[in-house]
């Protein structure tokens, strides 16, 4: 599972207002076709967990707090377009998302798993599948990416402390061959 998590200061869902928080996090929410429970749980924690805000007491101290932390509002939108594939050329693949008729069931999850850990008071979604207005200001800017199998697509190498994608190891070369059996080849 992927998300897009924006800091807001507010946010609506579409001109009829289908649902609107204020202070707390935007949740932009893509559900990959190999997602189950166990990302529904690892990003649900990433979520509630991850310091967006200053310090209550002391606003000057940044990053220190959680949405939790704050009492903030959380307004979640499912968008399979997260999923999308563009390396190859301009037009997206989608092949990656998970179907509607599943996903459904999967952010439903999601949003009941959410609101167990949190407050379900406190979580607002929009409308599952529908193309939607959606209007927040985005307090800082702060925009985080969330991947709840980050270690598939990442390697993180111990000395230098920094995340860097993986790329394939370059083929060694053979050992040259002994003197003998380069006096033979010859």
């Amino acid at each position: 599972m992927r998300a897009v998590v924006q800091k807001v200061s507010s946010g609506i869902l579409d001109g009829e207002t289908i649902s609107q928080i204020s202070r707390g996090l935007m949740v932009l929410v893509g559900i990959g076709t190999d997602d189950n429970e166990s990302d529904i749980l690892v990003l649900t924690k990433k979520i509630l967990a991850l310091k967006a805000f200053a310090d209550p007491a002391d606003p000057e101290k940044y990053w220190k707090s959680s949405v939790q932390d704050v009492d903030g509002e959380i307004l979640c939108v499912s968008q399979f377009t997260l999923m999308a594939n563009t390396s190859k050329g301009n037009k997206p693949d989608f092949h990656r998302a998970m179907g509607s008729s599943e996903s459904r069931d999967m952010y439903a999850t999601f949003l009941q798993k959410l609101g167990q850990s949190y407050n379900p008071e406190k979580i607002q979604d929009g409308k599952f599948g529908a193309m939607m207005d959606v209007s927040l200001t985005n307090e800082g800017p702060v925009t985080f990416t969330l991947d709840s199998r980050k270690f598939e697509y990442v390697d993180t190498p111990a000395a230098s402390g920094r995340s860097t994608p993986k790329t394939k190891a370059p083929a060694k070369k053979p050992p040259p061959p002994a003197k003998e059996e380069a006096d033979s080849l010859s």
